[in-house]
């Protein structure tokens, strides 16, 4: 699937990226969840409170800033609590951590903590997903198409409004690694940006909506790939399409990935158009748009 649209001014100039998301590093601080084992939703299921959130703004993390650190004002009249340096980062909140949008085969998913080491640790995964190995100076690149990653990442929270965009992470739902962990954003290993998109070549593929839920950037370590990360992240784009009111989630995938677009077509997505032949004239991977309905926010739209 494609970056999104939202991209920071341009900096220099900037590694390739496949078609595809934006990626983070390493943080401090722990901080274990409470939650009674009979109150957790079962695996491979999306949680009853995620779905029955459906206000139009999703609430934010309650992170403070301290001594004279300055808020960021969103659109939309929404704050993104500011940076904390590496001593003052410390673990998302507990209720926070324990509010999964859906969990599927013991992984968990959420919105992601607006805590810089925590966005360092997205980028990480994006950048080992999507990086391009060159035979000179690769990590040098790689660093630096890391930092272009959160760069992005940092610019798309700062001017969107909450149920505009969203990034979601996966990571161990398991108790007792939460409780061993020592540093809790290394749990994460799955990451995936969700937009709100009106672009008109995708438009014209659905009908009755000027806008539509756009999912991107899908990106999981290689060691924990093929272990149902994918399909975990999926579910939970689905809950937050359902909270936003959304009726249609579209993505892309190359023609040839097979893998992919197999995963895809599991979770309910069809192919409603491609790429035209002549981008491979241009050395460039036909691609192909994927569509889902959500027929159940139908039924929501007609109740209200």
């Amino acid at each position: 699937p494609p970056i999104p649209s939202l991209m920071p001014p341009p900096v220099a100039t900037m590694a390739v990226l496949r078609a595809s998301p934006l990626p983070p590093q390493p943080l401090p601080s722990s901080s274990s969840s409470s939650t009674p084992q009979s109150q957790r939703s079962p695996r491979g299921s999306i949680t009853s409170a995620a779905l029955s959130r459906t206000g139009p703004h999703p609430p934010l993390l309650k992170t403070g800033c301290r001594g004279g650190a300055k808020k960021i004002l969103l659109a939309g009249g929404g704050r993104l609590p500011c940076l904390p340096t590496k001593q003052e980062v410390g673990a998302v909140g507990g209720a926070e951590e324990e509010r999964y949008l859906a969990r599927e085969a013991g992984w968990g998913v959420r919105r992601m903590g607006r805590i810089g080491e925590e966005m360092r640790r997205v980028a990480l995964v994006q950048a080992e997903a999507f990086h391009v190995p060159v035979a000179l100076f690769n990590d040098f690149f790689f660093d630096f198409f890391k930092a272009e990653v959160l760069a992005a990442l940092i610019y798309k929270l700062r001017n969107s409004p909450p149920d505009r965009y969203a990034c979601l992470v996966a990571e161990e739902a398991d108790e007792l690694l939460q409780l061993q962990s020592q540093a809790p954003f290394e749990k994460i290993i799955g990451v995936v940006d969700c937009t709100v998109q009106d672009e008109g070549d995708i438009l014209r593929n659905l009908q009755g909506v000027q806008e539509y839920f756009y999912v991107s950037g899908i990106a999981v370590l290689p060691s924990f790939r093929r272990r149902k990360v994918g399909t975990a992240l999926l579910k939970a784009c689905e809950v937050l399409a359902l909270e936003w009111r959304q009726r249609f989630m579209a993505l892309r995938a190359y023609e040839d990935d097979s893998s992919a677009r197999g995963l895809y077509a599991k979770a309910g997505y069809r192919v409603v158009s491609r790429d035209p032949g002549w981008v491979t004239w241009v050395g460039r991977r036909r691609r192909v748009l994927m569509i889902k309905d959500l027929p159940v926010h139908d039924a929501q739209i007609q109740q209200q």
